[in-house]
């Protein structure tokens, strides 16, 4: 019963800080903005994630709700880092990513999910997350802080946990690339470093190490779920790992936020 209380608890907190950022109009400090930009990264894979997974048929109801959400999730926190770019070259950057966003925002609402369409999104989603991820680089790089830098790489971690049942749910659906498996092991070995880097840095305070184990314990069901693909029944397990790609996400945002919060230094 405790474990199953903290589980609503973290979800309620991480409800909160979502619902929090879809309220604040403005980004007031460059970690905040690092939080957000690389939320952009994350959500070019978990839009794509949700697509593929109404395309099969899985966790139909709550896979539409993700895509809905994180469209205009992304949509707001796109008009928020415009606004705040510090530097012309940053500012640039989000000009560019409006662009490629629009392109992919149509192929994810402009028809009923279907496979050339899911081809489609799988390749946008792609040059997406280069150009978020660009953004969220040159932020850290602004900033020039440790913290910056815990930011950008706990706030990578969200995005693998997305991109690896991205990759996952489109070889289920039969419009992977070939690129698309061996991306898929790629991050699941970057996702596994970059735990180990964060799980060793010296800033860590109690509440991140307290986060950082919940993750780690959500990282072995969704590990368990990405080895059995391919193993046993298609929709329950592309089930799971949507079930525990969400799990490990909510643990991964409440962990960013805490080292959003750390001083600069």
């Amino acid at each position: 019963m405790k474990v199953s209380i903290g589980r609503v608890v973290r979800a309620m907190l991480v409800g909160c800080l979502l619902a929090a950022g879809l309220a604040q109009a403005q980004i007031t400090d460059i970690n905040a903005a690092i939080n957000k930009a690389g939320r952009e990264r994350m959500l070019s894979q978990r839009m794509a994630k949700a697509y593929f997974q109404l395309g099969l048929g899985v966790d139909v109801d709550r896979s539409k709700k993700v895509l809905d959400g994180s469209i205009a999730f992304f949509d707001r926190q796109l008009v928020e880092l415009k606004n705040f770019a510090p530097t012309p070259e940053i500012k640039e950057t989000y000009q560019k990513l409006e662009t490629a966003w629009l392109a992919y925002k149509d192929s994810l609402v402009g028809a009923p999910p279907n496979p050339d369409g899911g081809k489609k999104v799988l390749a946008l989603s792609e040059q997406v997350l280069a150009l978020a991820h660009q953004g969220t680089a040159q932020l850290e790089k602004h900033a020039g802080t440790n913290a910056g830098r815990l930011v950008n790489i706990s706030g990578r971690q969200r995005m693998l946990s997305q991109r690896m049942a991205k990759f996952y749910q489109a070889l289920a659906w039969g419009v992977a690339d070939a690129n698309s498996a061996p991306e898929l092991d790629k991050a699941r070995k970057e996702f596994s470093a970059g735990h180990k880097e964060l799980a060793a840095a010296a800033a860590n305070t109690p509440q991140i190490k307290e986060g950082l184990d919940l993750v780690n314990q959500q990282w072995f069901f969704f590990e368990n779920s990405l080895n059995q693909r391919g193993s046993g029944d298609k929709k329950q397990l592309s089930t799971a790992v949507a079930t525990t790609s969400e799990r490990i996400l909510e643990e991964m945002e409440v962990v960013v936020g805490l080292y959003e919060r750390l001083p600069p230094r």
